[in-house]
C-alpha cells in the first residue's frame, strides 16, 4: 500500500505539472524575441515544482521525473521496483495532464500558441540534433546534481529545499526555452507528443526520443558524479 500511495503522488504530480507548465505554455507562448511568455512559461514550471515539492514531497519525494528518479536509483536512494513504478506513474500522469489541456482547449476553441501542447523541439537549434542532445544532457545534469545535493542527508537546507530546485527549474527553463523548449524530463516530453500525435501533429512525436535519451544521460552522469564527489568528501574527513 505504501508503494501505491508513493505512485499516486508521482501521477498526481507530473499530471500538475504538466498541466501548469504545459498549459501556461500554449496560453502565452514562448517566443524569446518578446520574452512575457517566455518568462511565464519559465517560473510555471518552476512554481508547479514548488508547489509539488512541499504538496507531495513527503509522500513519494516528488521527483515526477524520470530522469531524477534514475538519478536518485543510482544513488541509492530507491529500489528498482520502486523505480520502475514511479517511471509508469510519471508518464500516465504526463499524458494525463495532456489530455486534459487537449480537451479544454479543443473545446473552450482556445489557441495554442506553441502549435503542439507545449512540446519540445529543436526548432531553437535549428535542428540540429547533436545540439539538441548536448542541450538537454546539461541541462538535465545540472538540475539532478542539484536536486541530489539540495537532498542529501548530509544536508540541512530545511524548509527551503523545494523552493531552492523550483527557482533552479525556472532558470534552466529561462536559458532552454529558446533551444530545445526545455525538457529536462522525459515524461513531460512524452506526454504532450503522443496526444499530439493522436491529434495528427505526428512532428513532435519524430524528435521526442532525443528528450528521452538525452536527459537519461543527463540524470545518470549527475548520479554518478554526484555520488563520486559526496565520496571524496567522506574520504577527506
Amino acid at each position: 500500500m505504501e508503494g501505491i500511495k508513493k505512485y499516486i503522488a508521482e501521477f498526481i504530480g507530473t499530471f500538475t505539472l504538466v498541466f501548469i507548465g504545459c498549459g501556461t505554455a500554449m496560453l502565452v507562448g514562448c517566443d524569446a524575441e518578446y520574452g512575457c511568455g517566455y518568462i511565464l512559461t519559465a517560473f510555471a514550471f518552476g512554481l508547479a515544482i514548488v508547489a509539488l515539492a512541499y504538496g507531495v514531497g513527503n509522500i513519494s519525494g516528488g521527483h515526477v521525473n524520470p530522469a531524477v528518479s534514475l538519478g536518485v536509483l543510482i544513488s541509492g536512494g530507491m529500489t528498482i521496483t520502486d523505480f520502475c513504478g514511479y517511471i509508469v506513474a510519471q508518464v500516465l500522469g504526463a499524458l494525463a495532464g495532456s489530455a486534459l489541456l487537449d480537451g479544454i482547449f479543443s473545446m473552450g476553441g482556445v489557441e495554442d500558441k506553441t502549435g503542439g501542447l507545449g512540446t519540445n523541439g529543436l526548432g531553437g537549434v535549428h535542428d540540429s540534433v547533436g545540439a539538441g542532445l548536448l542541450v538537454e544532457i546539461v541541462l538535465t545534469f545540472l538540475f539532478v546534481i542539484l536536486i541530489l545535493g539540495v537532498t542529501s542527508k548530509n544536508q540541512n537546507h530545511g524548509s527551503f529545499g523545494g523552493l531552492i530546485i523550483g527557482l533552479t527549474l525556472v532558470a534552466i527553463h529561462i536559458i532552454g526555452i529558446g533551444l530545445t523548449g526545455t525538457s529536462v524530463n522525459p515524461a513531460r516530453s512524452l506526454g504532450p507528443a503522443i496526444i499530439a500525435a493522436i491529434d495528427g501533429n505526428t512532428a513532435p512525436i519524430s524528435v521526442v526520443w532525443v528528450f528521452i535519451v538525452a536527459p537519461l544521460i543527463g540524470g545518470t552522469l549527475a548520479a554518478l558524479v554526484y555520488n563520486f564527489l559526496e565520496g571524496s568528501k567522506g574520504d577527506a574527513k
